[in-house]
């Protein structure tokens, strides 16, 4: 079958290097992809957020599947479009994606049924919701509604912090994002993402990961994307995971069920873990990004079959295969992430890294000129190693990390310190 992946990340070269795996897969294509992607697959030039261009392609080029990577296009309604046109899609519907797009409506959901999270108040206006925040006091979670490419987020813990962060929301620092603003109450715990299979009706739990959320050593700085991850997470023990799963997942599937907005799709819960009972975070309607690479690294061939039974509505048919093992993913950003950094520059070495099933070197903003590979975003690269130990995967990330010669950038030392 031809397949089409959507994005240019380093959750889609990962993605890609899974699904390429697949003796089901023909020709692979990615749209609009990157350096280290149109090595496996051939990379298109689409605008991923326009349905007919995206359409059209597929005819022209009998594509059998699509997988939607980031959530913009998800949050648009692309999967809406595509399967109106009877193109299998992996993907939720932009109602279902809601469950990211608006931190609000996940709350909702999560009032109605039961799912245990934070207490929260929604504000439209920077008056009111400073009166809140000087009322509740410090420590305060502070969240745009909108998408915010993982950045608007502020784990306040000072109320100084908390203010300032509400000025900046409302001043317009992300955009649309900001026009509505969740406060909650700040969880203390043990974070962990658990990811699971949705094809409306049956979950197919797919791997548990623990982020890496500040810039610096020792979760110093500010928030980002995501400097790292390993998988599977420890404190997502079989008790915990069964919590989560009859608590909070299985409830939410079946309130959008019941809603008419069955969730297709794959689901990463976010979760704070304190005393063995996990309370969600937040949801997020597609991979996370860097948790992905960690579990492609894993899955292997199998997410593509995955992917398809979701997409299909079978997976109370489908059973995945574990392997006893962990990995590891190190993201090397551009100096200056996640404020101001410079494009543009080279990267050395990457030629010199053996890729194996043990040790992969993603790309995330690369691209390549005159046959070298230029920096062209804040996360650039992940290097992913797959080990029988946690320390056996650090080891080998790390020591391959080391041969990437790159003037311009940076990573963290410490990935995986909590389980190590």
């Amino acid at each position: 079958m031809n397949i089409l992946i959507l994005g240019s990340g380093g959750r889609e070269h990962s993605l890609a290097w899974a699904v390429k795996q697949n003796p089901k897969c023909d020709t692979l294509y990615c749209s609009p992809g990157n350096a280290g992607i149109s090595k496996i697959a051939q990379c298109i030039d689409l605008n991923i957020e326009n349905s007919s261009e995206i359409i059209k392609f597929c005819i022209d080029n009998d594509i059998y599947f699509v997988i939607i990577g980031p959530e913009a296009p998800l949050a648009m309604g692309i999967a809406d479009d595509l399967r109106a046109k009877n193109i299998l899609t992996f993907g939720p519907s932009a109602s279902a994606a809601k469950l990211e797009s608006s931190k609000a409506f996940t709350k909702s959901i999560c009032d109605a049924c039961n799912a245990p999270t934070a207490e929260y108040a929604r504000f439209t206006e920077l008056e009111p919701a400073l009166n809140y925040v000087n009322e509740k006091g410090a420590p305060i979670v502070v969240k745009a509604d909108g998408l915010a490419g993982g950045k608007g987020v502020i784990v306040a813990m000072t109320l100084e912090e908390a203010l300032n962060g509400l000025k900046d929301i409302f001043s317009g620092a992300f955009g649309k994002a900001g026009s509505e603003v969740v406060i909650e109450e700040f969880m203390e715990g043990e974070e962990a993402s658990f990811f699971i299979l949705s094809d409306g009706k049956n979950i197919l739990p797919i791997g548990t990961a623990q982020d890496h959320k500040r810039v610096f050593d020792g979760d110093q700085g500010p928030n980002t994307g995501g400097m790292g991850a390993y998988s599977p997470a420890p404190i997502m023990t079989e008790d915990v995971t069964a919590k989560a799963i009859s608590k909070i997942i299985q409830p939410t599937i079946d309130e959008m069920a019941n809603r008419g907005t069955p969730y297709n799709g794959v689901l990463y819960a976010g979760f704070m873990i304190k005393n063995g009972e996990p309370r969600l975070v937040e949801y997020n309607v597609r991979f996370g990004d860097p948790e992905c690479q960690v579990l492609m690294m894993r899955l292997g061939a199998q997410a593509l079959d995955a992917m398809l039974a979701c997409a299909k509505g079978e997976l109370n048919e489908y059973q995945l295969n574990w392997a006893d093992d962990h990995a590891l993913t190190i993201v090397y950003a551009a100096n200056g992430y996640p404020g101001d950094y410079k494009k543009g520059t080279k990267i050395i070495g990457l030629n010199e890294i053996s890729s194996s099933s043990n040790v992969q070197v993603f790309h995330a903003g690369t691209k390549e000129v005159e046959n070298s590979i230029i920096a062209t975003g804040g996360r650039v690269l992940n290097i992913t190693a797959r080990g029988s130990s946690l320390i056996e995967a650090h080891k080998i990330a790390y020591e391959t990390i080391e041969k990437i010669q790159w003037e311009n950038g940076f990573y963290r030392n410490d990935i995986g310190w909590r389980a190590l």
